[in-house]
């Protein structure tokens, strides 16, 4: 079952850097919400605060709270190994793992762990989770060809196989497409819809289109000047900030007259 995310009071840091200031929001279970807003505004650096992420660059740290079905991700007892299996996460570019297989690339995470109880078998998970990313029947007659042999498009739903393999109740997506054509767009944005059913997904993008297409409800991040941190501006269903946003930088971004 996926779960809901509130964000509360969210500041977070590099070294002494504020990089996004006061930040509160709540994400829904099962839905999809994109993040928006210019380039360095904090979007990608928020998203990868929400699974830990963020704490592997040194120095960089946060204060508040990120709150899963109201625990703390950030709370003092808190594996952050766990949270990043919690919630799982799709990057800007495909990265599938380049000397293996399609197959050990979708069960690359679950080798690292120590549970051995999994009811299904390896070949079981591989199966699900490629039909998970509709890619199973492109693939299933080569499973043992390496990863990188497979078109961009196709690699990026390999990597939402391998982030779903490890059955994960939020999906975080990095700017998923903007690596990709076309078709393999439309082709992640199909995913990302029947995704939501099984998890919360949040996914960060620079096409209103696609944020108008695919997300539920849109957060719109902007920033006051150069060496500023980034602010939340304004949160709501993706059709009211849309045609009816409560600020005038939210309506002047999405009409394209900055960012």
């Amino acid at each position: 079952m996926s779960k809901q995310i509130d964000l509360v009071d969210l500041d977070i840091y590099y070294g002494d850097f504020l990089a996004v200031e006061g930040v509160n929001l709540t994400v829904k279970a099962n839905s999809v919400m994109s993040f928006i807003g210019p380039s360095g505004c904090g979007k990608s650096t928020v998203l990868r605060s929400i699974n830990r992420m963020h704490e592997v660059i040194p120095g960089a740290h946060v204060k508040g709270a990120v709150n899963l079905d109201g625990e703390n991700l950030y709370g003092p007892n808190v594996d952050p190994v766990l949270v990043r299996r919690t919630i799982g996460m799709v990057f800007q570019r495909p990265n599938p793992f380049p000397t293996m297989s399609i197959a050990d690339n979708v069960i690359a995470g679950l080798k690292l762990e120590k549970d051995k109880k999994r009811k299904e078998s390896m070949d079981e998970i591989v199966e699900k989770s490629l039909r998970g990313a509709n890619l199973w029947e492109e693939v299933k007659d080569r499973l043992k060809r390496p990863g990188a042999s497979l078109s961009g498009g196709q690699q990026q739903r390999l990597c939402i196989a391998r982030a779903i393999a490890v059955e994960p109740q939020v999906l975080l997506m990095d700017e998923p497409c903007s690596a990709l054509d076309p078709i393999s767009t439309l082709a992640i944005e199909d995913l990302i819809r029947e995704l939501k059913d099984r998890y919360t997904i949040i996914i960060v993008t620079h096409n209103m289109q696609q944020a108008g297409r695919v997300s539920d409800d849109t957060a719109f991040f902007n920033l006051s000047g150069i060496g500023k941190p980034g602010h939340l501006i304004e949160v709501g269903p993706t059709a009211q900030i849309f045609s009816h946003p409560e600020h005038k930088q939210t309506e002047d971004y999405i009409a394209g007259r900055f960012g």
